[in-house]
């Protein structure tokens, strides 16, 4: 059982825990991911880390309530304990001094694009970061990331906060205004990555992307987190879950991440009318 150090709502869907867990804590990297089970009857769900501790044990994940289980997630509470939690899990991000890397991060993502980007300036780079929601109230990890950036940019969709528009309307400018990005990193919605690695493969920029939203069990077993990445079949879980975003088939993907939406839908609604 771990417990639940800390529990916290973000916006009124995203809940914010950190959990006792020191063995997970001393080996954790950037880019990395756990699995956990709620409790007994659950199921198992991986999920990315937006922040991890070896001095205080504890590694802190951030969801997105949109299922059964990470709706039970957000039920949770300070002193409250999880079932089961196992990692990491998962290439960590490779780390170099390349100069100027650009991070661009959308949703739920930005809480992985946290630890990702105070990685990548503690490497000795120049980081911007982008960050985008469909609304200020939907913003998280604002705070925290604008700390690790260099430069920062909001975007909303509704213009509520910052730039009024997307993510990409910011790294079209900086490649305009020929700035000397040698990287960029991108984490959130799977149509964003695509987007943004379209943008960036005709300026040579190297991109990498966060896969996890295909990933389900997380250890390799299942071949539910196939993806095709410069022809060849990857894992998500074991071989990733970051891949070059121009070799990455974003169409093949967005096609699997949506086969079990049907089953998801029917879990979330005999949940919500009580039956176990």
């Amino acid at each position: 059982m771990y417990e639940v150090v800390k529990a916290e709502k973000l916006t009124p869907d995203v809940t914010r825990l950190e959990l006792k867990a020191p063995h997970i804590a001393k080996k954790a990297k950037a880019g990395q991911f756990v699995m956990l089970t709620v409790d007994e009857h659950g199921e198992r769900i991986p999920l990315t880390m937006a922040d991890f501790s070896a001095e205080k044990g504890t590694v802190t994940i951030a969801a997105l309530e949109i299922g059964k289980t990470t709706k039970k997630l957000g039920t949770l509470k300070t002193g409250d304990k999880l079932f089961s939690l196992v990692g990491p899990l998962g290439l960590p991000t490779e780390l170099h001094k390349v100069g100027t890397v650009c991070c661009i991060g959308g949703g739920i993502g930005l809480a992985l694009m946290y630890p990702v980007v105070r990685a990548l300036r503690e490497a000795g780079n120049k980081t911007i970061s982008i960050i985008g929601a469909k609304n200020e109230k939907l913003l998280i990890y604002e705070e925290e990331i604008k700390a690790v950036s260099d430069e920062f940019y909001v975007c909303t969709d509704d213009g509520s906060k910052g730039h009024h528009g997307f993510v990409s309307d910011i790294l079209k400018k900086l490649i305009a205004d020929k700035r000397d990005v040698k990287m960029v990193y991108a984490v959130g919605p799977i149509i964003m990555m695509k987007v943004i690695s379209n943008i960036t493969k005709p300026h040579g920029i190297f991109t990498v992307v966060s896969l996890n939203p295909i990933m389900v069990d997380g250890t390799g077993m299942c071949g539910s987190c196939r993806v095709i990445v410069d022809g060849k079949t990857k894992f998500g879980c074991v071989d990733g879950p970051e891949f070059d975003g121009h070799k990455v088939d974003f169409d093949n993907l967005i096609a699997r991440n949506r086969r079990y939406m049907a089953e998801e839908q029917v879990s979330l609604k005999r949940f919500q009318e009580g039956v176990k």
